[in-house]
């Protein structure tokens, strides 16, 4: 292991990301390291932390390194490990750029979800192609206190239970993960959004991450609410033959989610690196020992 491990600060509508450059995938980094990076009191602090690694040198990207040259090992900010992140994509990709490996326009980026087509604006904006969402049949509710709701299972490449709600305090302190049934519906557990309308095409939200509670922003979270909102409010691309937009606010900001007529489900916002520094090598390996 070098002595000196780099590491850089991102987010994305306050989504934060610890951020490990490592091409060669050369460093040890078990959930104990990680959770322990992520701890906002002991270590750098995120909600999870963005593995940079060459396609080509992990072996869960190898089969995607002729179409995308970048893998982005995603944890969890307890250290597990999670298909995909759609704000942690467009952090991964701001920070390519920053690091001189991608410019302006269009890359693809491999994940667990598999490959996310990225395009790097001049405004600055970052839109990532988040793939098309599945809806699981079957009812799901899902309870705060002595509250429930009927939710809509929405499926992006992780797993997403999302309820109307008429106050989002209504969803509680987010503390602990809301209890949903039936119980079969998520064997993995489920990322959770209570939803509220703020207007035509626009709502707002609050989000239980699985495996971090509940961050300031959900980039999938988003997408999922964007589906769901247009289900419910009879909109379907594939039928219509017209794109659907819908404006998410979340605690951290704001992302224009847009789904398109072949499924395709676009995600706008910012992504924005605040830091950089280096991690004492001595204190990590204590922690992957």
């Amino acid at each position: 292991m070098s002595t000196r491990i780099a590491f850089l600060k991102g987010h994305g509508t306050e989504n934060d990301f610890v951020i490990v450059p490592d091409p060669e995938n050369a460093i040890d980094l078990p959930p104990s390291a990680v959770a322990a990076l992520c701890d906002r009191r002991a270590g750098i602090g995120g909600d999870g932390l963005l593995h940079v690694v060459r396609s080509a040198a992990h072996p869960e990207a190898k089969e995607m390194a002729a179409e995308a040259e970048w893998f982005m090992d995603y944890r969890n900010g307890d250290g597990s490990i999670a298909e995909m992140c759609g704000n942690g994509v467009r952090v991964f990709a701001r920070y390519l750029q920053r690091a001189g490996h991608v410019g302006e326009g269009d890359l693809a980026v491999a994940t667990r979800g598999g490959v996310k087509r990225v395009h790097l604006a001049k405004d600055g904006d970052v839109t990532v192609g988040m793939g098309r969402a599945r809806l699981p049949e079957g009812e799901v509710v899902v309870s705060v206190g002595e509250r429930s709701w009927p939710a809509r299972n929405v499926n992006m490449g992780n797993p997403h239970a999302v309820a109307f709600v008429e106050d989002l305090a209504h969803a509680g302190d987010l503390l602990a993960p809301p209890p949903f049934s039936p119980a079969s519906a998520y064997p993995d557990g489920v990322n959770v959004e209570f939803v509220v309308d703020r207007g035509p095409r626009h709502v707002a939200l609050r989000v239980h991450e699985r495996g971090a509670g509940e961050t300031r922003s959900c980039g999938t979270g988003a997408c999922a609410v964007a589906v769901a909102t247009a289900r419910r409010d009879g909109a379907d691309p594939a039928v219509t033959g017209t794109p659907a937009t819908y404006t998410v606010d979340v605690p951290g900001g704001t992302l224009v989610i847009t789904e398109l007529p072949d499924g395709e489900i676009e995600m706008t916002g910012p992504a924005v690196i605040v830091a950089e520094g280096e991690i004492d090598a001595d204190w990590l390996a204590s922690l992957a020992g």
